[in-house]
């Protein structure tokens, strides 16, 4: 089954959503970085709200970069989206292992930490990026997405993410919503959706079984919804051998000089895809008579 993103509203405008349905993808970046459950479930909610926040960018070669980093075991957690939510990611300590919740739940909040901050860069392709930072919540993910919406965008909105990890450490289900209210929404409107939002419990409990399709009409029942996009997305890594080669061009003159000198051969791997690039000490020699220019 695909990965799906749709986009809907609802209450005549007054409610928008965006929800993804984040299996595959998740599936596909924990048995490329060999997460562990904790870490697999930090990731996989990074890349469900990455995918939905990239989404909201109407640039087509634009990009957004979700970054959380709480001073917990597991280190920095990345994801990095483009404008049809198409995702990659890495965390520091993919092999993370700690003792479950009380409640039995995976403990991302103390993998994640809760003493840092969660940086959101949003490049539309020309000038500067726009960057906005918040202070960590739980370290949770979901309460952290909420907190940068209303403090850095101004919106009212609420943000669910999960990723159900199976006996056999496999993701068995994953995604997540986003749904704002738009200015001028009564009282009664705002009631009705908290409730639902209670009523449906946790995005896995949906998504394990049904499909996004599903959550969104759950969640906006009653709100007459109306879906205005759905499609696919994929874990999608942009890293190539050409792009490799223009970060050492890039370095600095005494780094490539380092790299020349050792004689040897270099291996750079990629963050996201752990694809290992190889370069001959003839390739490097090429290299930095290129980067001295």
């Amino acid at each position: 089954m695909s990965d799906i993103l749709l986009r809907a509203v609802a209450a005549d405008g007054l409610i928008k959503m965006t929800a993804v349905s984040t299996r595959g993808l998740t599936e596909k970046a924990r048995q490329m970085h060999r997460t562990l459950p904790v870490a697999t479930a930090a990731l996989g909610r990074a890349l469900a709200a990455a995918s939905m926040l990239g989404s909201w960018i109407k640039h087509e070669k634009g990009s957004l970069t979700f970054q959380i980093n709480g001073k917990g075991p597991i280190g920095t957690v990345m994801a990095v989206s483009d404008s049809s939510g198409n995702v990659r990611g890495y965390v520091g300590e993919p092999h993370i292992d700690l003792p479950l919740r009380p409640d039995g739940k995976l403990n991302v909040g103390a993998a994640v930490g809760r003493e840092g901050s969660l940086t959101v860069i949003r490049d539309l392709g020309f000038g500067e990026p726009y960057i906005g930072s918040v202070r960590l919540v739980s370290g949770e993910i979901a309460e952290d997405v909420a907190a940068y919406l209303v403090e850095s965008e101004q919106l009212r909105a609420a943000c669910a993410l999960g990723v159900l990890v199976d006996t056999d450490q496999s993701v068995r289900a994953a995604g997540g919503y986003i749904i704002e209210l738009l200015p001028g929404a009564p009282d009664g409107l705002i009631d009705g959706l908290e409730g639902a939002i209670n009523a449906v419990g946790s995005v896995t409990s949906v998504l394990d079984g049904g499909t996004v399709e599903d959550l969104v009409n759950m969640l906006l029942v009653g709100f007459e919804p109306k879906i205005l996009e759905r499609r696919e997305i994929e874990y999608r890594c942009n890293c190539s051998r050409e792009r490799v080669r223009g970060v050492l061009v890039s370095l600095g003159k005494s780094d490539i000089e380092e790299i020349e000198a050792s004689q040897e051969e270099t291996e750079i791997s990629c963050h996201f895809c752990n694809l290992v690039y190889r370069f001959t000490p003839e390739e490097v020699k090429e290299i930095a008579a290129e980067a001295k220019k």
